[in-house]
C-alpha cells in the first residue's frame, strides 16, 4: 500500500452537533474526543451497513490514485447520546447506529462544487470519471455533485451510493467488464477529454497489495453485518468476505478496457 496513505484512525463520539438534512441518509455534524469535526455515517440509516463498506473502499481507492477525500475515520457512537436530543427521528438514528460508524473530516468553509462557477482541468475530470466508472458510483450528477471546493481544490464527499453490485451481491465475480451506464450522467464527463491518457496510471496504482490493505481498513463487524444472511459462501465470513472485494476490484480492472470504453462512447 502507498506509504502515504495511513489506516484509518479510531475516534468516539462525544457530541451530536446538528444534522444534514439534505443526505438522504441524514448523516450530521459530530464532535470526537480528539477534537475533531467530523460528518458521521450511521450505520443504521436506510443504505445500512453497505453504505459504511462503500465509503471506506471507494474512499480508500480514490485516495490510492491520488484524489483529494476528507480523512475518514472508524466513529464509536454510544447509543445513550440520543438521550440529549429532542427530535424523534435523530434518536431512533443514534440508538440504532450503537458501534461504530464512519466519519468524514468536516472541511470547515469548504462549498459546494459548481460547474458553473469552479474550474478543473480535464486531467482530473478524466481521473475522477475513471474513478467513478471504476467503482461504480452513481451519486456524482449536476444535481448532486458530491465534489466539494476547500482551498482552492476539489475534495471527493460522500460514497455511499458507490459498489451497487453489493447490494445483491453472493460474492462471486459476475461481468466485472460491464460498462457503467450512468456515467453518461456525471457532472464532468464532457470535460473527461483524457481517459485513455490516464488510464494504465490510475490502474497501475491499484494492485493487489495496495487493495488489499484498502480492504484491511473495513472492520469484521461492517463484514459480518453485511454478510449476516449468507451462512456459506465467501461472504459468510469477513476473512473471505473481505477477499471477494479485493477479487472484485482485481476483476474489473483486468476488464477495464471495455467499461473505459463505454465512458469514452458516452462522452459522444
Amino acid at each position: 500500500m502507498n506509504p502515504e496513505i495511513k489506516p484509518l484512525r479510531r475516534v468516539a463520539v462525544e457530541r451530536y452537533v446538528t444534522p444534514l438534512r439534505e443526505g438522504g441518509s441524514m448523516p450530521a455534524v459530530v464532535e470526537g474526543d480528539d477534537l475533531g469535526v467530523y460528518v458521521l455515517k450511521f450505520r443504521g440509516a436506510g443504505q445500512g451497513v453497505r453504505a459504511l463498506l462503500a465509503e471506506i473502499i471507494a474512499g480508500g481507492v480514490a485516495r490510492a490514485i491520488g484524489l483529494l477525500v476528507p480523512e475518514i475515520v472508524l466513529a464509536a457512537l454510544d447509543p445513550a447520546l440520543a438521550q440529549t436530543e429532542p427530535d424523534p427521528e435523530i434518536q431512533d438514528l443514534i440508538r440504532a447506529s450503537g458501534g461504530l460508524n464512519v466519519g468524514l473530516d468536516y472541511l470547515s468553509g469548504a462549498l459546494n462544487f459548481d460547474p458553473a462557477v469552479d474550474a478543473v482541468s480535464d486531467d482530473f475530470a478524466s481521473r475522477l470519471v475513471w474513478f467513478d466508472t471504476l467503482v461504480g458510483n452513481v451519486d456524482r450528477t449536476a444535481r448532486n455533485t458530491n465534489l466539494l471546493m476547500w482551498h482552492r481544490k476539489p475534495w471527493l464527499i460522500d460514497h455511499g451510493a458507490a459498489l451497487t453490485f453489493h447490494h445483491a451481491w453472493s460474492g462471486t465475480v459476475a461481468q466485472p467488464a460491464r460498462p457503467f451506464a450512468p456515467i453518461a450522467d456525471h457532472v464532468l464527463l464532457a470535460q473527461a477529454t483524457l481517459l485513455a491518457e490516464v488510464d494504465a496510471e490510475l490502474a497501475g496504482r491499484l494492485g493487489a497489495d495496495v487493495l488489499r490493505g484498502i480492504l484491511a481498513d473495513v472492520p469484521d463487524e461492517f463484514l459480518a453485518l453485511a454478510g449476516a444472511e449468507h451462512a456459506e459462501g465467501p461472504l459468510a465470513q469477513p476473512a473471505s468476505h473481505r477477499q471477494a472485494y479485493v477479487d472484485y476490484l482485481l476483476a474489473r480492472l483486468a476488464g477495464r478496457a471495455a467499461w473505459l470504453q463505454g465512458a469514452i462512447d458516452a462522452r459522444g
